[in-house]
């Protein structure tokens, strides 16, 4: 246990908050107030109907970063800040979150959605691990990210849902 302590000792890290249902908005807000540096991952999406702002999709419900140094910040206001559950926490202890894993969903957030640019019926190639070049039926797709696709197994036709990253069109052979 004091090697947790040791290492995060002098320099400010990532923590987890538990939010309380569907207030990670104002948690962060509040803790922001406070002059404590968060971070809420959400992903935008299209416009709610009847709505004139973008929809904003938690990518973690119930959670969100915070940045703090262990030894020196005061931990005791979190827990009475509004919106906020709990800390994290193992062995009663706060667990540093890797500034790394931070930085790769800040990255994989401003990235361009893939697009699909398979029409139905088109014949797409699976390049995921397991499947590799195995052929399937482009079928619709499922957000800005997934794809229904419709594969061949045992003699049998199957519905499987695959990000569509993983899809690629068939080469043609000469």
């Amino acid at each position: 246990m004091s090697e947790v302590i040791s290492s995060s000792r002098g320099a400010a890290r990532w923590y987890l908050i538990q939010t309380k249902p569907r207030q990670e908005a104002r948690a962060a807000e509040h803790l922001q107030r406070q002059q404590f540096d968060c971070y809420r991952p959400v992903k935008h999406g299209e416009k709610k109907r009847g709505s004139r702002a973008p929809a904003e999709e938690e990518l973690f419900p119930g959670y969100l970063f915070i940045h703090m140094d262990q030894a020196s910040d005061n931990w005791y206001p979190i827990r009475s800040t509004r919106g906020v559950a709990r800390i994290v926490t193992f062995g009663g202890m706060p667990v540093p979150v890797k500034d790394e894993l931070i930085e790769q969903i800040r990255q994989r957030l401003l990235a361009p959605p893939a697009k699909v640019s398979f029409k139905e019926g088109d014949t797409v190639r699976i390049t995921a691990e397991g499947f590799n070049d195995v052929e399937a039926i482009f079928l619709a797709s499922d957000g800005d990210e997934r794809a229904v696709i419709l594969l061949n197994l045992l003699q049998r036709e199957q519905k499987v849902t695959l990000p569509v990253s993983s899809l690629s069109r068939p080469q043609v052979q000469a």
